[in-house]
């Protein structure tokens, strides 16, 4: 049986800020629908290697390829219009729009690629749907508590129909039921559409969703254990 192709893959990344090194060496490839847990104690790099693979931030050292493509020597227009495209992103607190209601959030990626505003507007409702937040499609984030917050956010990043989900701690400032209903609605999307997870968290429970951890510490590969 053939390997699945490599969708992204870290060659010697590193990363500065100022005097502190974020980032040393770290290298990986992560494949096609592969559900992959970045993990480590707080300051390891997890968040700085999430930003690197995602175009976010670019690298001091090393390269980040996806698809084989060059992602760090990309523009930062082109990575942005990669990050619209191809990678969904979740944080820890949404990051919506506070004054846009929910489904005017889940829509703004799709305006902003140009899709007209009444698909945007049907497809941001149907991913509402899908995630258990279509009721509170007319609420702004304010009006809404953590767990539905989150679902907004993920359905943000899947309105797109991304080939590649980036989810930093995205259970974090969630109770244990609400991060468990999250996470297994972000699992079962995935595996439905054969989509690529990248998933920071500190917590062992939510790396047990992966196929495999990758512990950092210091800014360095640590570990790298296939899971299930």
């Amino acid at each position: 049986m053939s390997q699945p192709d490599p969708v992204l893959e870290a060659d010697a990344v590193g990363k500065m800020y100022g005097p502190a090194r974020a980032l040393r060496a770290a290298s990986m490839t992560i494949v096609s629908g592969e559900i992959v847990a970045v993990t480590g104690p707080s300051g390891s790099g997890k968040s700085t290697l999430l930003h690197c693979l995602a175009g976010i931030v670019r690298p001091d050292e090393g390269e980040v390829r996806y698809r084989g493509r060059p992602v760090s020597s990309l523009s930062e227009r082109a990575r942005s219009r990669l990050r619209r495209t191809e990678f969904g992103i979740v944080f820890q607190f949404g990051q919506l729009v506070a004054e846009l209601t929910a489904r005017e959030n889940v829509a703004l990626p799709l305006l902003l690629a140009g899709v007209g505003r009444a698909e945007a507007t049907q497809r941001a409702q149907d991913w509402l749907d899908r995630l258990g937040a279509g009721g509170q499609a007319a609420a702004t984030p304010g009006q809404l508590a953590g767990g539905q917050l989150q679902r907004v956010a993920l359905a943000r990043a899947l309105v797109t129909n991304p080939a590649v989900l980036f989810a930093d701690e995205p259970t974090g400032a969630l109770d244990s039921l609400a991060g468990e209903q999250v996470l297994r609605a972000m699992v079962e999307v995935a595996a439905e559409r054969a989509m690529t997870v990248v998933l920071v968290t500190h917590d062992a429970t939510v790396a047990a969703y992966a196929h495999r951890e990758i512990v950092l510490r210091d800014g360095a590969v640590e570990h790298n254990e296939v899971l299930t």
